[in-house]
């Protein structure tokens, strides 16, 4: 008889949230793939597993259409990480994860990490328009070269900073800066009822990425993972979770089922 397969199980949980079009799904794909797509909406949730050293990591993907919002803390249930996504060129976006977002999170774990991630990065930032993967440099190059003819349109906020111009007056400015995301991360210790001086500091946990050119995608997720690091420790010594799930076992299990008439 073929051996069975056996049925890879997380070790711990990462969910991203974020308002829709703050590029979350491409931040996973270039992150997993290695490359950038073009993508659409997602509807619901989507579900990556990463092989981390020994450890198997979910990632989990979230709408942000506001029509599945109730879904978001279904998924962040017993996450040991959450990462808030919003776009540096927005600052509605940033708005957005403390006013929809933020309550979500309370099905997460007790001792969950908190990540602020500003995507889009590429849009404002000249080092972050460099392209990260040599698998598509040459490519990458070229479409991060390229002169962007299209001028972004800004959602409108209450209290938006001002945004610079370029030269060409085309290229969007930044409306969110690091001082207005570590700002927020000190509103989301207090919303837990953490004291800043025992938690993880904003300067660490606040990151400014671009899943087009692949600029910091890499220290995000690798930071985060080391940072669950002792959430599955944990969970492996108190025999929560098992590594596997044997197929076999389970279908054996099944076949011996009583019947109940």
């Amino acid at each position: 008889m073929p051996e069975v397969s056996k049925m890879k199980k997380p070790d711990v949980k990462l969910v991203l949230l974020g308002d829709m079009n703050v590029g979350k799904t491409s931040l996973l794909h270039r992150y997993t793939e290695r490359k950038f797509k073009d993508t659409v909406s997602t509807v619901g949730g989507a579900f990556f597993l990463k092989q981390w050293g020994p450890y198997n990591i979910s990632i989990w993907d979230t709408a942000g259409r506001e029509q599945f919002h109730g879904l978001g803390s279904m998924y962040c249930r017993g996450a040991a990480a959450v990462i808030l996504t919003y776009d540096v060129s927005n600052w509605q976006s940033l708005a957005e994860l403390e006013e929809r977002f933020l309550s979500l999170t309370d099905t997460a774990n007790h001792d969950c990490i908190y990540a602020l991630v500003g995507n889009k990065a590429d849009l404002t930032d000249p080092r972050a328009q460099l392209c990260q993967d040599s698998d598509e440099a040459s490519k990458d190059r070229m479409d991060c070269g390229e002169e962007r003819t299209e001028t972004q349109v800004l959602s409108a906020c209450p209290t938006p900073p001002a945004s610079p111009v370029s030269l060409s007056g085309i290229t969007p400015g930044k409306q969110v800066t690091p001082e207005d995301a570590m700002a927020l991360y000190g509103r989301i210790l207090r919303y837990k009822g953490l004291e800043e001086k025992s938690s993880l500091p904003a300067d660490k946990m606040c990151f400014e990425t671009s899943a087009k050119t692949g600029y910091n995608v890499d220290n995000l997720f690798e930071a985060l993972f080391d940072l669950v690091l002792p959430s599955i420790l944990r969970n492996k010594n108190e025999n929560q979770h098992s590594p596997t799930v044997d197929l076999e076992e389970c279908r054996g299990a099944k076949r011996g089922r009583p019947s109940c008439c």
